[in-house]
């Protein structure tokens, strides 16, 4: 019975949670503005600070999930949301390039260890039946989207907020950051009892690599992963070539807000509605949200090459963005819903944990190869030649999935269902 009211618990607070947890509000609209403008550093080294983030992501993958192991899930939680609190502090104060560096060391810990637990806190707390996949992407579906709402507000705040003072933005940021660690307080653990079994980091390592030769054995979860991973590389790099490409054809940082707060709202939207897409397009439904993404990228980039008006310029970029937003809100909750299909709880921590190293070298290695071209070249010419790259990527990877993905159960191979410990 207790068990079942600390569930209940649960489900009741995770939109609210994540609506103010999920990512930074006040953040994303003026930090490449925070970076460049209050704090004097330049666009690829802006790109390059960033890469920094998935890198330690990489590094703090088992020592992150030793912690979770042994103090569980919520606590973890708190802890991650913590280390996100002092990310943010860190950047207000940062006098250098390298306290820019350690902000990022603090949130990829923070990170790393949410991106291990908040989803599988919602999942673990919903009842085992055949309908618990629906009913975790449609949660996690209305979370995200309430989550883009108040992030579509902060945004239009932030823009004034940073015209009026660079650093106001990041205070309410940390403001909302406090919020979370009270709001992730009042989780209530569903696992057991941590164990008392010794962990080692030999023993963690070996676990790893175990989990990740068994997960890839998998012709299913091998692509859906490196998929995921990719795309999510992809969308978290456009971050901040989209505010770049914007402070380029100049436009002012009080509409970075009102541009960023729109798009949000219709990201939400499409969030919230991720189960209609889903069940429109089925085993189409990553090829539809992938593919206008990356295009779109060489469509912007050549277009700004060319110097066309300067008005109509802005109307293509907003057309750009508005693709990649729509795209960004299903897909986050979409990619953890066919990765945690098929599995138990010990199988869905695995799958989390390789979905969130896959992820971070691929992101750090587009942040990387971005920077390095916004060294030598200009914001049109990265975005043209990271859409191309990433474009024939996608395309060699949905080709390869056609056969493997987006089956029903009885249609896997006998091996693949094997692993997934179905039979």
């Amino acid at each position: 019975m207790e068990n079942t009211k600390a569930k209940q618990k649960n489900v009741k607070l995770y939109p609210t949670y994540k609506m103010f947890s999920w990512d930074m509000l006040f953040y994303y609209a003026i930090i490449y503005l925070f970076f460049t403008q209050v704090k004097g550093i330049s666009a690829a080294d802006v790109m390059l600070a960033e890469s920094f983030y998935p890198i330690f992501k990489v590094l703090l993958l088992i020592p992150a999930t030793i912690l979770i192991d042994k103090i569980g899930k919520r606590r973890s939680l708190i802890i991650g949301n913590l280390f996100i609190a002092l990310s943010t502090l860190t950047y207000i104060f940062a006098t250098s390039y390298e306290m820019i560096v350690l902000g990022e060391f603090f949130s990829a810990v923070g990170y790393i260890i949410k991106g291990v637990c908040e989803t599988n806190m919602l999942y673990d707390s919903l009842e085992k039946n055949e309908k618990r996949g629906m009913l975790f992407s449609k949660i996690d579906g209305r979370a995200t989207s309430f989550y883009f709402y108040i992030d579509a507000f902060s945004s239009i705040v932030s823009g004034f907020l940073f015209a009026f003072n660079g650093y106001l933005p990041m205070i309410f940021c940390l403001i909302t950051n406090l919020i979370s660690i009270v709001m992730a307080m009042n989780f209530e653990e569903i696992d057991d009892a941590p164990s008392n079994e010794k962990i080692t980091l030999r023993k963690e390592v070996k676990e790893l690599k175990k989990s990740l030769k068994g997960i890839f054995k998998s012709p299913r979860l091998r692509n859906l992963l490196l998929f995921g991973a990719i795309f999510a590389g992809i969308l978290s790099t456009l971050i901040t070539l989209r505010s770049s490409i914007l402070s380029d054809i100049e436009v002012p940082a009080q509409y970075f807000g009102i541009i960023f707060a729109i798009l949000g709202i219709i990201s939400g939207i499409a969030a919230k509605n991720q189960h209609k897409i889903h069940k429109r397009f089925r085993n189409k439904t990553l090829a539809i949200l992938s593919l206008p993404v990356v295009i779109s990228c060489v469509i912007l980039g050549l277009w700004c090459v060319a110097g066309f008006d300067k008005e109509l310029t802005i109307i293509v970029v907003l057309m750009v963005f508005l693709i990649q937003y729509i795209a960004k809100g299903p897909f986050n909750t979409l990619i953890r819903q066919y990765l945690n299909n098929f599995t138990n709880t010990t199988l869905r921590t695995k799958i989390s944990s390789s979905y969130n190293l896959l992820e971070s070298l691929f992101r750090s290695m587009f942040s990387l190869f971005a920077s390095f071209l916004l060294r030598y070249t200009s914001t049109a010419n990265t975005l043209t030649v990271v859409g191309c790259i990433a474009t024939v990527g996608i395309v060699l990877l949905l080709d390869n999935m056609r056969e493997k993905v987006g089956l029903k159960p009885e249609e896997y191979k006998e091996k693949d269902m094997k692993i997934l410990e179905l039979k």
